[in-house]
């Protein structure tokens, strides 16, 4: 990417995270309801974190950080850069302000602004770029953060009135058939990609359907009221464990109200809509409404050739695949090393993107990773027979 386009690119997406934020009060920006949700304020800083220190801290002499404090209170996982605030404690930082926040990203981005002006090596170029990329990633988070955070507010406050998210119809129905053979996975070609979609190899697949369709409300509906979630057939055994443990009836956000469903949307409390397309749904859940349709989930190969045949892109959709590196996978050194290679255990890869990925940040080849639990995210669930 040349310096003029990601320049462009940088003020761009910088932009957006603010886009996002701009319906919150000031209230609003703080609260850490629990540990898998981040305050949108950290987000807003530890984006902005990220660009000082990888880049601007590396590449311009002299540079002053903003606050020394900064990089203790806003690192997230990486251990080459120091120590930092646990995760938990994120919503006890009411201290810097969400207006130092914003001065932060103002001065944060100023200085990279002025270093967009000269002429960068590609190294530096890459850099940046992949930090765009990861404040696409945060801004997914900030939608599915804020909406845990006022979702679980007694009042179900409206984030905005025109913006429900979970209301998308399918566009196709039916079945797409693949046939038996040898397949090539992973990123190649141009562009920007993350290391996890790297190590492009072929992979034999028998032959399949898959469906064009993604599960709607109406037949999930149907599946609870069948006694899905108290038939253990139906479940594996750790989901089993997890839904009696948290006492689970139905997907995240769903109310039985006067004996109608609602749901919790960013336009407010709504009656479930039942053409609408399913959402926030854990693995566990998934593979349990599969195993009662008498289909299954499909591995993330599987996914990643059909889908040149499907309208993907509304949910994020679970496979059967867990999350491993390709072969030949290789970590990079020091610190952006710590992206994604050690996350490799313990979780499932999703494919595609959903309503609330931010523009320009899908592929076919990119490789989402949740634990199997996890359903705050837009995930949703595409059958194979």
């Amino acid at each position: 990417m040349k310096t003029t386009s990601i320049r462009e690119a940088y003020n761009s997406v910088r932009k957006y995270s603010e886009h996002i934020c701009a319906p919150l009060e000031t209230e609003d920006y703080v609260p850490q309801p629990v540990p898998f949700v981040s305050p949108p304020k950290w987000h807003l800083a530890h984006s902005t974190w990220f660009f000082e220190t990888f880049i601007l801290k590396n590449l311009i002499e002299n540079y002053q950080v903003f606050d020394p404090d900064f990089n203790y209170l806003f690192n997230s996982y990486y251990n080459n850069v120091g120590e930092r605030t646990l995760r938990t404690d994120r919503g006890n930082v009411t201290r810097p302000t969400t207006k130092a926040v914003y001065a932060y990203r103002q001065h944060v981005d100023a200085c990279m602004n002025d270093l967009l002006e000269s002429e960068l090596d590609d190294a530096a170029l890459s850099l940046i770029e992949l930090g765009l990329h990861h404040e696409q990633q945060h801004q997914e988070l900030l939608v599915t953060d804020i909406k845990y955070i006022l979702g679980h507010n007694p009042l179900f406050p409206v984030y905005k009135s025109d913006h429900n998210l979970v209301d998308g119809t399918n566009t196709e129905t039916g079945f797409v058939k693949i046939p038996e053979g040898v397949y090539d996975i992973g990123f190649a070609g141009e562009g920007f990609c993350f290391d996890n979609e790297l190590g492009r190899h072929k992979v034999y697949l028998h032959d399949f359907e898959i469906s064009k369709s993604l599960v709607i409300n109406k037949e999930y509906i149907e599946f609870m009221n069948s006694g899905g979630y108290q038939n253990f057939n139906l479940w594996l055994d750790e989901g089993w464990s997890w839904v009696n443990a948290n006492t689970v009836q139905s997907p995240m956000y769903w109310h039985k109200i006067n004996g109608e469903w609602h749901y919790y949307t960013l336009a407010g409390l709504q009656k479930v809509n039942p053409k609408a397309i399913l959402s926030h749904i854990s693995f566990f859940e998934a593979s349990a409404f599969a195993q009662w349709k008498g289909m299954r989930l499909p591995t993330e190969a599987e996914w990643e050739i059909a889908s040149v045949n499907l309208d993907w892109g509304a949910r994020w959709e679970w496979t059967n695949s867990a999350y491993l590196p390709y072969p030949g996978f290789s970590k990079a050194e020091g610190a952006v090393g710590e992206y994604n290679g050690k996350f490799m255990i313990n979780q499932m890869v999703l494919r595609g993107a959903s309503v609330a990925t931010s523009p320009e940040h899908s592929r076919r080849t990119y490789r989402n990773f949740f634990h199997t639990h996890e359903r705050w995210q837009y995930t949703g669930i595409r059958l194979v027979k």
